[in-house]
């Protein structure tokens, strides 16, 4: 078994007795779609909880806008040999106008739910938007995930005694070579690959640079992710410091795997792209997610 310790730092400025006010002169950045479509399956519920949020990237600062789309569908097929051997497909509809979230649209003719019984087969989803005249397209195939073994409290410190450790153990599968995501709750996020622990128990430690009231119950997850969205999350954890969501702007641009085709003459190939400054932001994931809570003494 093999120990790890993570910690992750939020950087902040501290100003004491400053009197001039200092007017800082922020580029103007290019208005870009985001799509926060990392969607988190628990295998024991009978559909897959389908919600696209998109929005608009903002200047630093501030927050995003709500956007609406034209249209956004959701294209799984199943493949058996390279072959499409079942192709079906899931309507989506505004929650309410003007806030961006987007479901399988109740009101259709027929149920647009996607059963998470589809995840046991070889399916490719692939997610259309059509937002301002545009079309954009992102592919994805369902990553499962170990259970998480167990969670506790620690009582080790690395830079103070304002932090609060906890210990987390998995099992890695062996054979395949594996890539997770952990969510810690606050906006913290940590990525990690089985290369030195496959097919073993691996444990770590996580700091959150608070201390908690007794009692706190922390919900920690572990994700399933393929390289490229474990390549993407660590990318924007870097240089967003951890003080940001993985579907907000981050210091700089970093792309995903939604990509603009409105200009392409092959659609099948989505990084063909002629154009490298017509880009959207954010993410298209199904993955499974593991939960574990630790209470705080």
């Amino acid at each position: 078994m093999k120990r790890f310790t993570f910690l992750f730092l939020t950087l902040s400025a501290l100003c004491i007795g400053c009197e001039d006010v200092i007017d800082v002169e922020i580029n103007e950045q290019e208005t870009r779609l985001v799509v926060d479509g990392l969607i988190r399956v628990d295998l024991i519920q009978q559909y897959i909880p389908i919600e696209i949020k998109l929005s608009l990237s903002s200047n630093f600062f501030e927050e995003n806008i709500p956007t609406s789309a034209e249209s956004v569908t959701i294209i799984y097929e199943e493949i058996e040999d390279d072959v499409v051997v079942n192709t079906r497909s899931s309507t989506l509809a505004e929650t309410t106008p003007g806030s961006g979230i987007y479901i399988p649209d109740p009101n259709f003719s027929s149920d647009q739910r996607i059963q998470t019984s589809v995840l046991q087969r070889n399916f490719i989803f692939t997610l259309y938007i059509r937002h301002e005249g545009r079309l954009y397209i992102a592919q994805t195939k369902f990553v499962s995930v170990v259970p998480i073994d167990s969670i506790e409290q620690g009582n080790s410190t690395l830079f103070g005694d304002n932090e609060t450790e906890v210990i987390v153990k998995f099992t890695d599968e062996p054979v395949v070579d594996n890539y997770y995501l952990f969510d810690f709750d606050f906006g913290e996020y940590l990525v990690t690959e089985d290369e030195f622990y496959q097919g073993q128990e691996f444990d770590f430690s996580f700091f959150y640079e608070q201390s908690f009231e007794s009692g706190t119950v922390l919900e920690i997850s572990i994700l399933g992710v393929d390289q490229t969205l474990y390549d993407y999350m660590n990318q924007l954890i870097v240089q967003s410091g951890d003080s940001q969501g993985p579907f907000q702007t981050p210091v700089s641009t970093v792309r995903g795997n939604v990509f603009d085709v409105t200009d392409l003459d092959n659609i099948d190939v989505l990084d063909n792209v002629d154009q490298p400054e017509v880009f959207p932001l954010g993410y298209f994931a199904i993955v499974q997610e593991e939960k574990g809570q630790v209470t705080i003494e």
